[in-house]
């Protein structure tokens, strides 16, 4: 039962970097460090929950909000930064996932690979998911969509790790997000196609 929680925490954790990169990493290396439900005490990836890993996470997400509050489209699409944030959450889904299996003394592999693909999961659903709205949206009020991101993907990180079964349905959540979108954009190019 111990493993199955450790995967769904790193599962749940994951997919939330991969919404939101910082903030939700920030939560859940607070958490770690507050031993709220999860911990890294004693194992290679007890930095997780250190004050430098913490503080990096807090100028991160810090930075990336005033990024995205004031040129939102530079993380949009393949622009280098939006290419960067990615690879960061990819990087930080990895670690957690991999964190979670080290601190019950399981194969740490797995949870590279693993934690890799919840995140990217995470990106591949709500970038597109977050453009759309945001070109729906005037400007004043697309001003508040970073925040309800980033409040999402706390939650949704902090749920996984005190109620570790939130993590899969969580990406079950996503992956339905994904295909939903992708259909949307085919049914869109299909009219398109048709108008020519």
């Amino acid at each position: 039962m111990h493993l199955a929680f450790d995967i769904f925490q790193g599962i749940g954790v994951a997919a939330a970097v991969g919404i939101r990169p910082f903030l939700p990493a920030l939560a859940a290396g607070g958490l770690a460090a507050g031993d709220v439900e999860i911990h890294f005490n004693h194992t290679d990836y007890s930095f997780l929950q250190g004050a430098p890993f913490l503080l990096g996470m807090a100028v991160g997400a810090i930075l990336l909000l005033a990024v995205e509050l004031r040129a939102p489209r530079r993380l949009e699409g393949r622009a280098p930064l939006g290419l960067l944030v990615a690879a960061a959450s990819i990087a930080l889904g990895a670690l957690f996932f991999a964190g979670s299996l080290c601190r019950g003394h399981y194969t740490v592999w797995p949870g590279y690979l693993g934690g890799a693909a919840c995140a990217l999961v995470g990106i591949a659903a709500t970038r597109p998911l977050f453009a759309r709205v945001r070109g729906r949206l005037q400007q004043s009020d697309a001003v508040a969509l970073p925040l309800y991101a980033e409040i999402t993907a706390v939650v949704f990180a902090a749920l996984s790790i005190v109620a570790p079964p939130v993590g899969p349905i969580g990406l079950a959540a996503l992956l339905w997000l994904l295909i939903a979108g992708r259909g949307r954009g085919e049914q869109k190019y299909a009219g398109l196609r048709i108008l020519r």
